[in-house]
Parts: C-alpha cells; structure tokens; sequence
C-alpha cells in the first residue's frame, strides 16, 4: 500500500526541534528592522516629507494587527493555523495554503533582491562592478534555504550585539547633527499624501505573515505573546528613531537619499580625523540585512518542503536560488519598471496578505469551543465503552 504524506503544521513532541520564543524575539526585534532602513526612509519622505514618522507608525500598526491576529489564535487553542485548517478544511486544504505562501514569499522578495544588489554595488564599490558581483548571495542563500527554522532563528543570538553595536553607533554618531525641529509640525500633509505613503511602502511590510512559519515552529507557552509583541514593538521603535534622525539630517533632501543607513553617519566630525570609521559599522549591518533579504526565500523553500518531502529541499533550494539569480541578472536594469508595478499596481497584494490573511484565520475559532466539547465528550464515551448514535 503506497504511503501517502500528511501535511499538518509539526506536531510538537520531545524529538521536534523547535524554534525558541527568544531566539523569535531577537529575529523580530534585531533583524527585521534592517529590512526597513535601505530603500523605505527615502520613500517615506517622497511622499509625506516631515511627516514621514506617520505612515511608518501605520504600517506597524497594520503588521502589529496581523500579527496579533496569529498570536490570539495560537494562545486561545494551542494549536497553529496550520492545524485548524487541517481540522477545518483536511489536508488538501492544508497544502494548497503551503503553495499559496510559498509563491508569496517568493514574489515578496523580488525587489528586496533588486534592492539589495543597487546598495552592494553603490556602497561596496567606487568604481562599476561586474555583473555578476552580487552571484555570491546566491551561494550563501542556497546554502541557507536548506537548513531549518531553527537554525536560522538561531543566528538571531549572533545578529543581537552585533545589531546593538552597529545600530546605536551609526545613531549616535548622526544624532548630533541632526535637526529634529525639522519633524514639526506633524500632520502638515493631507490624508492623501499619507495613504500614498503607506500604499507605495507596503512591499516592505510583511512582517506577520514571514513570522507564521516561526509561530508553527516555536515552543510556544502561554503568556509568549506579550515577548513577541514587545519585541515587534521594539523593533519597530528602533525604524522610527532612524526615520527621525534620518530626516533630521536631509529634510527636504531625503527623498534622494537611498540606502540611507550608509550615509547618515558621514558628517560626524571625528570621520575628518579617524577616517570613515562608520562604514565598519555598515558593513555589520549589511550582513544582517542580506540574511534578512534570504528569509522570504527560506521560507519559500520551507513551504514546498513541507507539502513534497524533506527529501526535495535541496533541489527547490537550487532550483529557486538559480531562478532569482537569472532574475537579478537580467531584470535589474528594469528596476524602476518593477518598482512602479509593485507600489503603483500591486502594492495591495502585500497588505491583503501580511494583515488580511492572518485576521481571514479568525474565522478558524469559529466553532471551536463546540469542537473542543465533542472531543471530550467523544473521549469520555470511549471510555467507558459506550457507544453513542449522533
């Protein structure tokens, strides 16, 4: 008899390895930011300028929403939404929402990459580099997408000081010459200009739904929730003191200032002296940021693991790495094009996912305490050896 493959979320025993809630913590709080300080801070200012700190606020409250949404389900029944499904719907159900995520992930993470390659290329090189300099990401990559969960939530214990010290020390060398007052006064712009702002940013804004493949992995106990959304609030309170300070140096100059984490530090004035120190400090941000840009790949991979067997990771991790490799290659002197049809054409793809997704599982707790009493009731009867027409 052929063995067929169940699909639910993994089951959390003794031998499963887990991914641990604080390494989670540190992911959300100490790397995910990073996604957040190239391309977005000049975006925010194109459209809403000094206002810029209140689509950034809106965006984290749309990820905070999302995420929260996971959260409730997972501390009301214990189980992932994984498992609901599959209780629900049946395993089929199960899989076809594996694919689904899978091909999102991977559409997530194509202008990231274009992104990614224009800031190597920009700030690692003085003079116009090979095509073929940013192929190495595609190693590391491939080499990362066929590990676990876990192992890469654990890289989250090495990215805290190293974020920490890199951070604060871009920070701090840029606050003083940065003019807050600039900031003021708030809401100066119209509804319209803010809501430009949020629609031509959400690309960058997935953070609930690239943490469910963590949230069915995690060890999750009760009183959990409250760690992760304070660090989702932590990381989010890191951008927004970027934003200020950011602006706070270039105000009506910032919408032409990309990739704006390599640049803020530049006019401290020990860098006269000691030479550009600061781009040490980028240079360690920068290897958290390209971890960061592989995660929507690795969960791309992780997805079609789970639907088709362990036994294919390395070959979707091939196949997929060389994909967006061709597609790097030849697509990124189209960058404006694809940018233009992300934030003006499908930029509510992004949203409808990361935020709409996440609230549609809500939908799974219908029920449930009805459930939870026939399988009590069912497992009482079996007991005693009764049995019960329904």
């Amino acid at each position: 008899m052929k063995h067929v493959q169940r699909i639910p979320a993994p089951i959390k025993t003794k031998n499963t390895p887990l991914v641990n809630v604080r390494q989670l913590c540190f992911l959300i709080a100490f790397m995910l930011p990073l996604s957040k300080l190239l391309e977005t801070p000049s975006l925010f200012a194109k459209n809403a300028l000094g206002d810029l700190l209140l689509p950034a606020f809106l965006q984290f409250l749309l990820q905070f929403v999302g995420l929260g949404a996971l959260l409730f389900i997972t501390s009301k029944t214990g189980k992932s939404i994984f498992q609901l499904l599959e209780e629900r719907l049946g395993n089929v159900a199960v899989k076809g929402v594996y694919l689904l995520l899978a091909v999102y992930y991977l559409f997530s993470a194509l202008l990231p990459l274009l992104d990614a390659e224009k800031f190597i290329h920009a700030v690692f090189y003085d003079t116009a580099p090979s095509r073929f300099t940013f192929t190495p990401f595609f190693f590391l990559s491939a080499f990362v997408c066929v590990k676990s969960l876990r192992s890469f939530a654990r890289i989250a214990d090495l990215c805290l000081p190293v974020f920490l010290i890199s951070f604060l020390g871009i920070i701090l060398m840029s606050v003083g010459k940065s003019d807050f007052q600039s900031l003021l006064p708030w809401f100066e712009f119209p509804a319209s200009k803010i809501a430009t702002a949020v629609k031509n940013t959400t690309v960058h804004f997935s953070d609930a739904l690239l943490l469910l493949p963590f949230l069915t992995s995690s060890d999750y106990k009760k009183g959990d929730a409250k760690k992760v959304m304070s660090a989702f609030g932590l990381g989010a309170l890191f951008v927004l003191l970027f934003l200020a300070t950011f602006y706070g140096i270039y105000t009506t100059l910032a919408p032409r200032q990309h990739y704006a984490f390599s640049k803020i530090a530049q006019y401290f004035s020990a860098l006269k002296t000691v030479g550009r120190i600061d781009l040490l400090l980028v240079y360690l941000l920068t290897a958290i940021l390209l971890l960061v840009t592989i995660l929507p790949i690795l969960l791309s991979c992780h997805c079609l693991q789970t639907v088709f067997g362990e036994g294919l990771k390395v070959t979707f991790s091939i196949a997929i790495n060389v994909g967006l490799l061709v597609f790097v290659l030849y697509c990124n002197k189209y960058y404006n094009l694809f940018y233009e049809v992300f934030t003006k054409s499908l930029w509510w793809i992004f949203p409808a996912f990361s935020v709409g997704l996440p609230l549609l599982c809500l939908f799974l707790l219908i029920g449930e305490n009805k459930l939870k009493t026939k399988r009590k009731r069912k497992g009482k009867f079996k007991k005693r050896g009764t049995i019960y027409a329904r």
